[in-house]
């Protein structure tokens, strides 16, 4: 890859194109006052570097990295409760200006190391000076509790490149069901979280 300003920009485009559509999505819920399935939007795109590690660990070759790498451009949907992810997914299944064409549900289906979160891979087209382009883009989305868990693990993975020892691999399978329990007692009481939200935002508008 001779220019990777030139090869990441339509990348950056999309994922800056994506995080203000999502934020624009919760934003009409809430316009409505409506609880929204989306708490916030994040993205990046990858560095150099990573992707350079990654071509090299899965066998990527340059000539085929735009559609065998899917993570180039990353989107990541935070909830506040279970039942909003799979909201979410069907808002995306929903929407014309992208479509889904792979999905992991490592929710239902968690990893081995207690990893859990919905993975879509979308197509998206940003529109260039020389014309559309697709972009294959990936979408994750989880709630608070699973990105915490995920953040500290990713932390964790720089240290031991995911040869964990088995005492901190026990404790991040037992961190990340003990998240996964906070979530479903959340869950319990979403009716009641819910309406004490909107008393909130009821209460703060007349304040001003």
């Amino acid at each position: 890859m001779k220019d990777w300003d030139t090869f990441l920009w339509p990348y950056k485009e999309a994922v800056s194109e994506l995080k203000v559509k999502f934020r624009s999505l919760r934003q009409s819920f809430l316009n409505e006052g409506e609880h929204s399935p989306i708490e916030f939007v994040v993205g990046r795109v990858k560095t150099v570097d990573s992707i350079k590690e990654k071509m090299k660990r899965r066998v990527i070759a340059p000539e085929v990295i735009e559609t065998d790498m899917q993570d180039i451009a990353g989107i990541r949907i935070m909830c506040q409760f279970v039942d909003d992810i799979y909201k979410v997914v069907d808002l995306i299944h929903e929407r014309q200006d992208m479509q889904v064409v792979e999905e992991r549900d490592y929710i239902k289906n968690a990893k081995p190391s207690g990893y859990r979160s919905y993975h879509m891979v979308i197509e998206y087209t940003v529109h260039l000076p020389e014309g559309p382009k697709k972009i294959i883009a990936e979408i994750q989305i989880r709630t608070l509790a699973m990105n915490f868990w995920a953040t500290v693990e990713h932390t964790l993975n720089y240290k031991y490149q995911g040869e964990y020892p088995e005492d901190i691999s026990e404790r991040l399978k037992i961190t990340a069901e003990a998240a996964y329990k906070l979530d479903e007692e959340m869950s319990s009481i979403k009716d009641e979280v819910q309406e004490a939200q909107r008393i909130f935002t009821k209460t703060k508008g007349k304040e001003h």
